[in-house]
């Protein structure tokens, strides 16, 4: 498990998503169970609407539970979210991630 540093929810958010592997995705819970806030998935999806000044944060492989791309309106362009995740070989159709249980990456397993 990360280390929690005197830094706030959204720094230890963008610990983790930097984390994600290149091809893979995990939901907003996922994190949010990891770092001891279960019941905060809507925060780290406020972190990731504000990771535009992170350049090195990659949230686009962050999807809702469903693996659904909940987020892809805060990314500039029409489908750039998804563009980004293609661009992994991670194929989405009608905005959702397509095998998303292969792809999903736990956190809480990973980072054991």
């Amino acid at each position: 498990m990360l280390e929690k540093k005197e830094d706030n929810f959204f720094d230890r958010v963008y610990e983790v998503a930097k984390l994600i592997p290149f091809g893979r995705v995990t939901s907003y819970g996922a994190i949010a169970k990891y770092l001891g806030a279960a019941r905060s998935a809507r925060m780290v999806g406020w972190a990731m609407n504000a990771s535009g000044s992170q350049e090195d944060v990659p949230a686009h492989r962050v999807v809702n539970r469903k693996g659904m791309l909940s987020g892809k309106h805060h990314f500039e362009g029409t489908n750039l979210m998804q563009q980004l995740l293609e661009s992994e070989d991670v194929e989405v159709e009608d905005n959702m991630v397509v095998d998303f249980q292969r792809l999903f990456w736990d956190p809480m397993k990973e980072l054991e």
